[in-house]
């Protein structure tokens, strides 16, 4: 239900609908335009969204590949074709074959795309033809006889061609014998140099001087305007001349006859093609919506059968295609009405961008609801309601005795009998017009019943006493248009969540009016007034104050951050090296033990094999501390003097060796296989391996783990230690939330999942997106099962349905 009568010209939608005409290429195209109608009917709104959606992929992406013209009306042709003993002329085949052709291309178009492409587009290939329609047929029987000039060809028929040879033949002779005798006029002096033979009523003629007619026998045709020249058809070429008229009209019968028989063949395919013609209309129509999307940016936000407003960045088409022209951008409104807050009333100076929120809301939501893309952000979500009234406007009429209050009055009374919980009303200047406490009391009192209805609503008002009640009143939220109070200037943007003042008082002192009268306002509206505007305007100062402080306040944070994180990758080096040292001590300390043991049980069997003599034990005991005192020197040497180059080169193909050779246990050095991370063992439980990454531990399959050398593993954390601040800030400014999978291996897709889980978990991101496609859920399940292992995972769940469904994996995390 829609109100009043002039709903489109009061939003503006007459001049969208003016606009698509002239984007369509064709008479077909622009009778669908006129029959565009406001629905309210949930899946056919979405069905001639997604056309239009799919449509403006194509003209974005693959312009060159769709056909773009010929898209002709030949419905008139149709019905001449339709009559048993009519036929159709050349020009209305060649109509009829370019247009044909058109369909053709689309078709094919489709054809050779993937089955799951442009599915809607594709269901109206599907409902528009039929099995008895075989376009390739009748192409070629128009293409045998009609050319790419819209003539018929020579060889449309064998006595087509033959009469066309002796035509040819005849004027070839007839032109000769007529230059003879021109050559001769002229060099009698009868013409001038500049004549040539031309055609008088279909028969070749020389022109020649009037004086000079007699001169030459034959039949005058013509004379120019002044009477000076006369144009000739000399006796010695009137045989051939009529001969050639026969054969013209002998040409004429023919290609009547072969145009008969042509419609004849096409005359059984008349019901059918008028389908074929439906569809290209349609087919142009939805172009052109496509084309208007591209201009407006416009999009298929999330939908729901259900009544929401909840717009982000939506802007006013008109307003945005007309500031565009001039180089200008438009104002976004961002606005949201719910079942918690259907009601909007919007208050703010004169010349804010109140009205014209009102209309950007209304236009809009009709466009939508009559199957058109509209200009706002992705992630805007937006309803769809059964009615729509607006009172917008000054509708007084001289006709019928009616005031502007009045006017309004019976716009209320009707909004009050109709509106329900799927209207959307519209109120531009809630209450004014009339004496204005008692406009006011009448305003609120309205308000309160159409918020009793459950109706949709946004309202403009001035009304001081409409904003306090809109405050305390649930199913109310005032809103106000953002304005400038140092300045004076409005921003255009609208606030919900706090009324707004009419700046009226500091207006006038900008404007320049007496100070005094100024005054004298102010204690006529008394003080209480007067403190609620100024509250008001103090608010708006302090908000814009705030909102200064928060950006600095994010700046420093943010440097807070890189620093904090800077420190954290420093100690998590400086552990790492702690550890290293200790373990390195411990191992030379084992040695250390181990050699002496051996030289000590070494010098108890010599004295023992020397039966204990004092000066064999003398000796050996001497030998004993000799040793002792080599090793702490070798151990003084070895912590002081630098290795010889050949002496590090060996220790390292020592260590590499005993990687290579050594398995994997509790203290390894590890590097997980195709990625970057290094870690330490912590713990083995079967074929999992517990890791240490720097402060991160996680479990990984040891068969997807190599032994490393502690030389590259130091190496690795020092060379990631020394950039560590930069790579996290990368990590946190170029990290994306979304994975894409599709075309990969399981293996290869793991893989992945891995590097992004952890380049997740370091950043700290709360809920993650995999695309893997849905074909027969295999990659689907082998990443979810691979997912249960990260116990920083809580739950994994299909996306919503209109942005993927089971083709994509939401991961929440803890």
């Amino acid at each position: 239900m829609l109100y009043p009568q002039n709903i489109e010209q009061k939003l503006g939608f007459d001049c969208i609908r003016e606009h698509l005409s002239e984007l369509c290429v064709s008479s077909l195209g622009r009778a669908f335009v006129n029959k565009i109608r406001f629905a309210d009917n949930y899946d056919l709104i979405q069905k001639m969204i997604r056309q239009v959606a799919e449509m403006k992929d194509i003209l974005a992406f693959e312009p060159q590949a769709f056909p773009s013209q010929n898209y002709l009306d030949v419905n008139l042709q149709l019905s001449k074709a339709a009559i048993e003993g009519a036929f159709l002329t050349e020009e209305e085949f060649f109509d009829l074959k370019l247009s044909l052709r058109t369909i053709q291309e689309c078709l094919r178009f489709f054809d050779n795309k993937e089955p799951e492409a442009y599915p809607q587009l594709r269901e109206l290939v599907g409902t528009a033809f039929s099995a008895d329609l075989n376009l390739r047929q009748i192409l070629d029987s128009l293409d045998k006889v009609i050319d790419d000039r819209g003539k018929l060809k020579d060889n449309a028929s064998p006595e087509l061609q033959s009469i066309r040879r002796r035509i040819q033949s005849q004027e070839i002779d007839l032109r000769k014998k007529l230059e003879s005798i021109l050559k001769n006029a002229r060099s009698n002096g009868w013409i001038s140099d500049d004549f040539s033979l031309t055609l008088r009523g279909g028969r070749m003629v020389i022109p020649i001087a009037a004086e000079h007619k007699r001169k030459i026998k034959g039949f005058v045709h013509d004379e120019s305007d002044t009477g000076k020249t006369v144009f000739m058809e000399p006796t010695e070429v009137l045989e051939a001349n009529n001969e050639i008229r026969e054969l013209e009209s002998a040409e004429r019968r023919e290609i009547i006859r072969i145009l008969m028989e042509l419609t004849t063949r096409v005359r059984p395919h008349v019901p059918v093609l008028r389908k074929a013609y439906t569809f290209l209309g349609i087919i142009d129509f939805i172009r052109a919506k496509a084309r208007l999307a591209i201009e407006i940016n416009g999009i298929a936000p999330l939908s729901l059968n259900s009544q929401i407003v909840d717009w982000k960045n939506a802007v006013h088409p008109l307003l945005f295609l007309s500031f565009k022209k001039q180089g200008k951008k438009v104002q976004p409104l961002t606005i949201k009405l719910d079942s918690e807050e259907r009601i909007l009333l919007i208050s703010g100076p004169n010349a804010g961008g109140k009205s014209v929120t009102l209309k950007t809301l209304g236009l809009v939501q009709y466009m939508y609801q009559c199957g058109l893309l509209v200009p706002m952000s992705e992630y805007s979500t937006i309803g769809i309601f059964r009615s729509v009234f607006i009172d917008i406007g000054d509708e007084q009429s001289l006709e019928n005795d009616l005031s502007t209050y009045s006017s309004h009055l019976t716009n209320m009374k009707y909004f009050l009998i109709n509106s329900d919980r799927k209207t959307l009303f519209l109120i531009d200047e809630f209450g004014t017009g009339t004496e204005p406490t008692l406009g006011g009391a009448i305003a609120e009192s309205i308000l309160e019943d159409l918020n009793r209805s459950g109706a949709y609503g946004a309202i403009n008002t001035h009304y001081t006493n409409l904003k306090t009640f809109a405050d305390k009143t649930k199913g109310l939220v005032n809103g106000a248009m953002r304005y400038d109070a140092e300045h004076l200037e409005p921003l255009y943007e609208l606030e919900i969540g706090k009324p707004g003042s009419s700046f009226a008082i500091e207006i006038a002192y900008k404007i320049g009016l007496p100070k005094a009268i100024i005054d004298k306002s102010k204690q006529k509206i008394g003080n209480q007034q007067v403190s609620f505007e100024k509250l008001i305007k103090e608010l708006e100062i302090e908000k814009k104050v705030f909102a200064d402080k928060n950006v600095e306040n994010a700046q420093k944070q943010r440097k807070l951050d890189q620093l904090l994180e800077q420190y954290n990758s420093l100690k998590s080096y400086l552990e790492t090296e702690k550890k290293t040292i200790l373990n390195t001590a411990k191992i030379q300390a084992k040695e250390l033990i181990k050699n002496t043991n051996q030289k000590i049980e070494a010098t108890i069997k010599e004295i023992r094999e020397q039966g204990a003599e004092k000066l064999a034990t003398k000796e050996i005991r001497q030998d004993l501390v000799d040793f002792q005192q080599s090793l702490v020197l070798d151990k003084v040497n070895q912590n002081t003097k630098k290795p010889t180059p050949k002496e590090e080169k060996e220790k390292e193909e020592r260590e590499e060796i005993e990687v290579i050779l050594g398995e994997i246990s509790v203290g390894s050095l590890v590097r997980i296989k195709g990625q970057e991370a290094l870690g330490e063992v912590l713990s083995l439980r079967g074929k999992d391996a517990e890791i240490a990454i720097g402060d991160l531990k996680t479990t990984v399959k040891i068969n997807r783990l190599e032994k490393i050398s502690r030389k590259e593993y130091k190496q690795k954390i020092s060379s990631s230690t020394k950039i560590v601040g930069v790579d996290m800030n990368d990590k946190m400014m170029n990290f994306s939330f979304n994975l894409d999978l599709r075309g990969k291996r399981g293996e290869e897709a793991l893989v992945e999942v891995d590097k992004f889980m952890n380049d997740a978990i370091m950043v700290g991101y709360d809920e993650l997106r995999i695309v893997h496609g849905k074909g027969d859920g295999i990659l689907r399940n082998l990443i979810r099962q691979h997912l249960r292992g990260y116990k920083q995972v809580a739950n994994t769940q299909d996306e919503h349905a209109d942005r993927g469904g089971a083709g994509v994996t939401l991961v929440s995390m803890k």
